[in-house]
């Protein structure tokens, strides 16, 4: 069964901006992610995985009876905001926390574990 799990932080754009700035430096220190994202690869559980920017940089589609309005901006004003997510193939719920588990997330961050539905017709096409 797929899992998405889902990584939210309360940082601001810019802080968030700063974080990721860092990442990309020679010898940033990203060696718990690439080590956490290599295991899950390596026990044949990753199904899949992005970083997003940060909600800041967002546009919104609303759609109502005519043409959408599209908006600057996140649909939902929070504090937390998505950061990226992992998505995994494991057998049961329990499985896909204990890989919940082993995220390097920091403070203040935050893990959803959300399962996946599958057998839905419009996925026939993901593989046509």
């Amino acid at each position: 069964m797929k899992y998405a799990l889902l990584i939210y932080t309360e940082t601001s754009g810019e802080e968030y901006h700063q974080i990721t700035t860092g990442l990309r430096q020679p010898g940033a220190a990203q060696g718990a992610w690439t080590d956490y994202t290599r295991a899950a690869r390596e026990a044949g559980v990753l199904a899949g995985a992005e970083q997003l920017a940060h909600s800041e940089t967002a546009t919104t589609m609303r759609y109502t009876d005519g043409p959408p309005l599209i908006t600057d901006g996140p649909y939902l004003e929070t504090k937390e905001h998505l950061l990226g997510f992992y998505l995994v193939d494991v057998d049961d719920l329990d499985a896909a926390l204990d890989w919940a588990r082993q995220m390097p997330v920091h403070p203040g961050q935050m893990v959803e574990v959300r399962a996946v539905l599958s057998g839905m017709p419009w996925q026939q096409a993901l593989t046509e």
